[in-house]
């Protein structure tokens, strides 16, 4: 069991791993040489240059300004100047929020925190159970927490009331940011610049037509129940395995790029195996072989892309309408297109470059089915992680070290290697084990068929959290092997879990302390030093690199990745709300990895990273519902405790906390959810009158025509059915570009109505 000193010890250990980061960071990030690495936003903004262009040739590497390194902790305050608002101008929305969750936890949990230490901290100290109890271990820690109240005392009422008041101020903190960031994305809506997807529907499972194509049905479709704002459409091509082509393809050329630099520099032609990695088969020149192997592989691809071009079958049923106005697109996205609710399914189209392409040639009717295999699949996953997990946790402490290395008893018995062990090992077993996880959930993610990169890392930190609940929470404060676990659940009622849990609760406290210490400080602080892409650059920079293009590419600015981030600041506010009452010393930890992970993220979306798509905060719904569960977890653990401590007046008590935490949860939804799930008509009338006025020439079909074609396709010019061909050809449609006006505005709108009519209403022979 570790003591006071082993946390100490431990928390001295990650303090200095953390601080050596933060140096090592101060001391890269000054030298011209890493600019790149370091500032990528600015850069890829246009708005800094390389400082290695000018000055000697030392200072093109290296800073030599000596009172730049006395300054070295200057970031900090640097990442908290700009202001909210410019904020959003210069990083999105979706980072701003994302940075406001830890300014959350900081919110609920330092007031928290003072009433904890200060009416239960010493209630709990002054119960001196634990003293009584002979032939008992435990620790200082446990002086501190409930296990050193009596059974059936008085003293648990105060434990009740604070737990009333705990989830009072956290609900009313959780209330007031819903309703700010709600009035933020509407602000962010309304005054965001023209995008393609504010104009744009993806619509799903088209149903065939024997007389045409599925580009015709779309556009006949769409020009009779949507006459005044249908614009123009794209349909969806299976174009994945051209997609490999080209990314096979840009694999190759690097490696040309490389050896033909590496010849430059070395005057003398290098070589290279033709088998696995190049590692073995027949030794060959490189420059020749990687040269032959990409034009091999540009055959492929112009087979390929001419296969895609003209055969129907790689035309899916679904295709992007844009409209001519926000409000078109609106009516047609939140509403229902035909009295068959199963056909023509429209959603708001994701911006183009938040668009998962490979996803898009699923058939409809197998989205359903993978969404009931990955369920099934992440249950069995989640449940038996929990085998390897508690053997790799049985390894890092004291008893199962020397179960299995018995012969490093002598070296364990020593003081302080003892007090590493149990302070710090434990939690980074717990870390390593964990790394492999996200891709694993990711990868379910894009089975289950989500058509955006928003929605995948959305459903991936859903799965994220559940796991961590599960496995790193639930799983780590029962005793036991896993499959014990798994037993004592099976065995017992669903009332008793609650109790089974909530009496290992204390126990745990100091596992989770070294957990936090080293996932939250010295991980936070690994964060910020980018060592990996600071790597990599140099690898690439060094070995591809030829023009200041190629080095702009080598920039890895990296993104805030919601799937794995998000679900860790859920379980540190699990954390900090269970044990708020529990075992209060815990606190303090949790919020310095609140502050800690407040300014590093700050600095890190100002300077380094580059979101890949902008959603307005519509992932925000989510956190809120997992805070939510956060607290009624923490509410029925709190009940489990209690009644094992025979408190049976205050027990009772909590009752009534569920039940009020889930209405309050369902109140919020009803109020707020809509303004991120719908996009009100009001509003995009209003953002549709300002473009008229103050853009009355503004060629919109010109703005959208390439925005949702497939990427493979951008650098080529796709071949489109010859009726679009003649369309966009004939003299009237012509016209209609110049005067924004559709196909189906110049044609004769009552011709399409008797046209469908004589085709059962939905189909029509142009």
């Amino acid at each position: 069991m570790a003591t006071l000193k082993d946390i100490g010890l431990a928390a001295a250990i990650n303090l200095l791993s953390a601080f050596a980061f933060l140096v090592a960071f101060a001391i890269l990030r000054l030298q011209p040489i890493n600019d790149r690495v370091y500032f990528p936003k600015w850069y890829n903004k246009g708005v800094r240059s390389s400082p290695t262009r000018s000055g000697t040739f030392v200072k093109k590497f290296v800073n030599l300004d000596c009172k730049t390194y006395l300054r070295f902790l200057n970031w900090m305050p640097d990442a908290l100047k700009m202001p909210e608002s410019e904020l959003i101008d210069h990083v999105g929305l979706d980072s701003v929020v994302y940075i406001r969750i830890y300014l959350l936890g900081l919110k609920v949990l330092i007031p928290l925190a003072v009433l904890a230490f200060v009416v239960l901290v010493p209630v709990n100290w002054t119960g001196h159970t634990l003293e009584r109890i002979e032939d008992l271990t435990f620790s200082d820690i446990d002086k501190l927490s409930i296990s050193n109240v009596p059974s059936g005392s008085k003293r648990l009422y105060a434990h009740t009331v604070m737990f009333y008041v705990f989830t009072l101020w956290t609900c009313y903190v959780l209330h007031e940011e819903y309703k700010t960031i709600t009035a933020m994305r509407l602000r962010f809506l309304a005054s965001e610049n023209r995008r393609p997807d504010q104009f744009s529907v993806l619509v799903r499972n088209i149903p065939p037509d024997p007389d045409e194509s599925v580009s015709e049905h779309v556009e006949h479709f769409f020009c009779v129940n949507h006459p005044d704002h249908y614009l123009t459409h794209q349909v969806v091509y299976n174009a994945n395995k051209l997609a490999e082509f080209v990314a096979k393809k840009k694999k190759l050329q690097n490696w040309l790029t490389y050896y033909k630099n590496k010849c430059e520099r070395t005057t003398t032609k290098p070589t290279t195996k033709t088998g696995l990695w190049g590692l073995w088969g027949t030794e060959v020149d490189a420059i020749d072989y990687y040269t032959a192997e990409i034009e091999k592989f540009t055959e492929q691809e112009n087979k390929e892309r001419e296969r895609v071009i003209n055969d129907p079958k790689c035309i899916i049923p679904a295709a992007f309408v844009s409209f001519k106005s926000r409000w078109g697109a609106a009516v047609c996205a939140q509403t229902q297109q035909a009295s068959n609710p199963t056909i023509w399914l429209t959603e708001w189209a994701p911006e183009p470059c938040d668009i998962f392409w490979n996803n898009l040639s699923i058939p409809y009717v197998d989205l359903t089915i993978r969404k009931l295999l990955m369920a099934v699949a992440f249950f069995f996953l989640t449940f038996f992680f929990m085998i390897p997990i508690a053997f790799v946790q049985s390894l890092a402490n004291i008893e199962g070290i020397q179960k299995v290395l018995p012969f490093l008893k002598p070296l364990i018995d020593m003081e302080s290697v003892k007090s590493i062990i149990q302070g710090f090992l434990p939690g980074i077993a717990l870390k390593i084990f964990l790394s492999v996880l996200p891709s694993i959930l990711m990868t379910m993610s894009k089975i289950e068929g989500f058509t955006s990169l928003s929605s995948l890392e959305r459903r991936s930190a859903g799965k994220y959290y559940l796991f961590i609940l599960v496995n790193v929470f639930i799983g780590n404060i029962i005793t036991g092997t896993a499959l014990q676990q798994l037993k004592s659940f099976l065995n017992q009622p669903p009332t008793e879990i609650p109790k089974i849990i909530g009496v290992s609760v204390p126990m745990k406290a100091t596992f989770f302390i070294t957990y936090i210490m080293v996932d939250g400080w010295a991980g936070i602080a690994a964060e910020i030093l980018r060592l990996v892409p600071l790597v990599i650059f140099h690898l690439k920079n060094t070995f591809l690199v030829k023009t200041d293009q190629d080095r702009d590419e080598a920039m890895d600015p990296g993104y805030l990745k919601f799937s794995t981030s998000e679900p860790q600041i859920q379980f540190y506010f699990l954390l900090g709300f269970v044990y708020a009452a529990v075992t209060p010393i815990l606190l303090p930890f949790i919020i310095v990895f609140f502050i800690f992970s407040y300014m590093v993220f700050r600095h890190q979306v100002i300077n380094v990273y580059d979101q890949i798509y902008e959603s307005g905060a519509a992932f925000w719904p989510d956190v809120h519902r997992r805070f939510i569960m956060n607290i009624v977890v923490s509410q029925l653990l709190m009940m489990g405790l209690l009644s094992t401590k025979n408190a049976d007046i205050s027990t009772p008590l909590l009752i009534p906390l569920p039940i009020l935490t889930i209405w309050f949860h369902i109140y919020c939804k009803g109020r707020f959810q809509s303004a991120f799930v719908t996009f009100p008509l009001q509003d995009a009338m209003v953002k549709d009158t300002l473009e008229r006025a103050t853009e009355p020439n503004l060629n919109l079909r010109s703005y959208i025509k390439d925005a949702y074609v497939h990427p493979v396709f951008k650098a080529s010019e796709l071949e489109r059915p010859p009726v679009i061909d003649e369309e966009e050809n004939h003299p009237l449609l012509r016209f209609a570009n110049r005067n924004q006006l559709s196909g189906c505005d110049v044609r004769s709108k009552l011709q399409r109505v008797i046209h469908f009519a004589e085709k059962d209403k939905i189909r029509t022979v142009s």
